[in-house]
């Protein structure tokens, strides 16, 4: 693995308001940087307004974050709007470990009952299962694992600070027993590396296991630093991919023609599993009896 460098940082806001509202319109982001330094990261972009190259190797820790959020939360207009925290980097990437601010959210979120979402790549967050446990008794919490395939020689090439997809599995199925809501992510799906029909069987068939509230897919996206990156890391492990991934990616999106044929396959897994699409399905069905609560804000 390696090295890694911290800084610790102070920020003005804890939260970031997104311009997109459904199914959340606010962001919590306690770490810049992300130690998991997945191969196709949309956000490599954002380190450059620290002026670091070096998303996966400087984490910036806010370390006033704790403190902000809960003045945001205790404001007159702040009308409980649902939380999507680590939109932008993963909270339980291996820096938690060490600075255990998520321990501090949460608590805040249990004093304000404020519902909250929290995808993840590591099994970390059992750490803080009793916590999420009594949020769940409160308000809405999702809890979900985002995994692209089963396949660890692949995953730990393009995810190579993750921790192994069966850990994530079993993470799962332990938050099945809160009242917590639970998901998988299947994102990113890459085109000739991780979408096999064999691969996206076994991910529908251990979710489905893991009794998950629902399953959302996603394609690769490639965009700015992020399709250099990308392809640079093809060009080096995957060679022979590399002029039939540019063919799909001419532009930021797969090809129509990609993902038709794909989608079709994942409704077909979808219609034969019986998992959900619907992300917004579990929020609404436990905010519904809050009438004053604004998700959207």
């Amino acid at each position: 693995m390696f090295r890694v460098d911290y800084n610790e940082m102070t920020v003005k806001s804890a939260l970031n308001k997104l311009k997109r509202k459904i199914p959340y319109g606010w962001d919590l982001n306690i770490y810049r940087g992300c130690q998991h330094g997945c191969r196709y990261c949309y956000a490599l972009h954002s380190h450059q307004y620290l002026g670091s190259e070096q998303f996966s190797r400087e984490i910036y820790v806010k370390t006033n974050v704790v403190e902000l959020l809960e003045k945001e939360l205790q404001a007159p207009d702040w009308k409980g709007a649902v939380i999507n925290i680590g939109g932008v980097t993963d909270v339980y990437q291996p820096a938690e470990a060490r600075f255990q601010l998520m321990p501090q959210v949460l608590k805040v979120l249990i004093k304000y009952k404020n519902p909250a979402i929290i995808s993840t790549k590591s099994d970390l967050v059992l750490r803080d299962y009793d916590l999420i446990d009594q949020l769940s008794r409160l308000t809405y919490i999702n809890i979900a694992a985002s995994i692209t395939t089963v396949n660890e020689v692949v995953r730990e090439k393009i995810e190579p600070g993750a921790v192994a997809v069966v850990r994530r599995f079993s993470m799962l199925k332990e938050y099945k027993k809160t009242r917590a809501s639970t998901g998988l992510h299947l994102m990113p799906i890459i085109p000739l590396l991780t979408d096999s029909q064999a691969n996206l069987k076994t991910i529908f068939s251990e979710a489905c296991k893991c009794g998950v509230d629902y399953l959302l897919p996603g394609t690769l996206y490639l965009r700015g630093k992020t399709r250099a990156a990308f392809f640079d890391f093809i060009a080096e492990n995957y060679p022979d991919l590399l002029s039939s991934l540019q063919e799909i990616y001419q532009t930021g999106a797969a090809n129509q023609d990609y993902k038709n044929k794909l989608y079709a396959f994942v409704n077909q897994l979808r219609t034969e599993y019986n998992l959900s699409g619907s992300y917004m399905k579990p929020m609404r069905e436990r905010l519904k009896p809050v009438k004053a609560l604004d998700f959207n804000m």
